[in-house]
């Protein structure tokens, strides 16, 4: 059945509630994700997330949309959570108002290349699009959190849509 129901943009960006900023994005904000926000129909996948992953999906991925940036003007800005294979990340992606994707970055998230090394990043959206990521490194095997290996960097969407690194 769902495959002869036509899934509009609108559609697809509607899904995602509003949420004005400032935000923080960790690991436990996608359980509220996950509860309260309604879930992706499979067309929405194959039909929209497909322009931004760039046909990376397999059975096991998962999509749960996040939140939209209210009062972006002349594009929309989306984020979703992917879940994948060791791979947990909050994906920020813009559209222009016709629906094609303008821009995309990964903004926060867990990941581990080799099941050891774990990367976690919390990212920040403020009032003005500025997005703060903090990043870490850690061997599970240590207990201890060390600050030295944390990054900070800032990333900004611009009127239009672009993504850019603001350092």
């Amino acid at each position: 059945m769902e495959q002869n129901q036509e899934i509009h943009f609108l559609d697809y960006i509607e899904i995602y509630p509003e949420i004005n900023p400032p935000v923080t994005l960790t690991d436990a904000s996608t359980v509220a994700f996950s509860k309260y926000n309604k879930q992706f129909k499979p067309l929405m996948v194959s039909k929209f997330l497909m322009l931004s992953e760039h046909g990376d999906i397999d059975e096991f991925t998962e999509f749960v949309p996040c939140l939209r940036i209210p009062n972006t003007g002349d594009f929309y800005a989306v984020i979703y959570w992917k879940a994948s294979l060791m791979n947990y990340q909050y994906i920020l992606v813009t559209y222009d108002k016709a629906g094609n994707l303008v821009d995309k970055a990964i903004i926060a998230g867990t990941s581990s290349e080799n099941g050891e090394d774990v990367v976690r990043s919390v990212a920040s959206i403020d009032e003005d699009w500025i997005i703060t990521i903090v990043s870490g490194a850690s061997i599970q095997a240590q207990t201890e959190y060390n600050p030295k290996s944390s990054k900070a960097f800032t990333l900004e969407i611009q009127d239009g849509g672009r993504i850019i690194s603001s350092e």
